[in-house]
């Protein structure tokens, strides 16, 4: 099930969640923490309903993933944040479930075009962008949360 994020607990489970896969899969760490903590309180702090959401997804009542459709560079770019699904919740078509929800709402928004930024080894959310009509516009190195990572950024026409 996808729904609006907005239960208590929703906000602390989408960084602790980023965090602890994060860490698990890629050894990314505190630095990675605090930028997932940045966009969430950025977001629980300053959003416009009408143009901002985001949902979490959840398996048997448990929180499994999450995605943020905020505000992007000019008014009429959107932009996806923080999608994530947990290990045990993959392979069940739940992140392009939650992609296709971001765009939907994007469109609905008023939106024109889409943009994000991933790293080269989230190799699964790449497939769901390629496959929705994201294409790689650049990327650049970096070593943000310890080793070198190639990030990547999208775009999408709405």
């Amino acid at each position: 099930m996808i729904r609006k994020l907005g239960v208590p607990g929703d906000l602390g489970w989408v960084v602790q969640s980023h965090a602890e896969t994060y860490a698990a899969e890629y050894g990314w760490g505190f630095a990675y923490e605090t930028l997932i903590a940045q966009i969430v309180a950025a977001y629980a702090t300053d959003h416009d309903d009408s143009r901002e959401a985001a949902w979490i997804a959840e398996v048997d009542g448990e929180r499994v993933g999450s995605i943020f459709c905020v505000r992007g560079p000019d008014e009429t770019t959107a932009k996806l944040r923080l999608l994530l699904l947990t290990p045990g919740a993959r392979g069940r078509g739940l992140g392009a479930e939650l992609v296709d929800t971001c765009l939907a709402f994007a469109r609905a928004a008023g939106y024109k075009r889409m943009v994000l930024w991933t790293n080269d080894p989230l190799v699964a959310a790449r497939h769901i962008y390629l496959a929705r009509g994201f294409r790689l516009t650049d990327s650049e190195p970096h070593n943000d949360w310890g080793d070198e990572l190639i990030g990547q950024n999208y775009e999408l026409d709405l």
